[in-house]
């Protein structure tokens, strides 16, 4: 029996005959995500909006739907789940902003959450990839 302190990670499924092409496509997809993200940086646009809007992100998430299926059982499907949610948790907290603006009181907290939640897409999309790079799996409900 293992200890209550083990790490909670799965260990990587065996490799599947078609791992090495859904590894690459997995990168190609933090990439995309990265890039709508990074936008956000170098522009006026916040974080979170270029990541929800670009182009890049949303085809990235359209492959995560079409390709799960390929990552299931694999460790990859891990990487799979972290970037849906990460997409769908941003579009949550964007909505949630949305909302707050609405009143002008709830302008400050509305920019404060849209600066949040674009500070965790780059987290998630940071360490999703380099979990990816070192061959690991994402934590298991995340």
């Amino acid at each position: 029996m293992g200890s209550p302190m083990q790490d909670l990670r799965q260990p990587p499924a065996p490799a599947a005959p078609n791992d090495n092409n859904l590894l690459t496509l997995t990168h190609v997809i933090y990439g995309l995500h990265a890039f709508s993200a990074l936008s956000g940086l170098l522009s006026a646009a916040f974080v979170v909006t270029a990541f929800l809007s670009g182009w890049p992100s949303i085809i990235a998430v359209i492959i995560n739907y079409v390709k799960r299926g390929d990552a299931r059982g694999s460790w990859l499907e891990s990487h799979f789940r972290w970037q849906i949610r990460t997409f769908w948790f941003a579009l949550l907290w964007f909505v949630v902003a949305g909302l707050l603006a609405i009143s002008l009181i709830g302008i400050p907290a509305a920019l404060l959450l849209v600066l949040g939640a674009g500070i965790w897409v780059l987290y998630r999309i940071a360490r999703g990839w380099l979990n990816l790079l070192d061959g690991q799996p994402m934590p298991l409900g995340s």
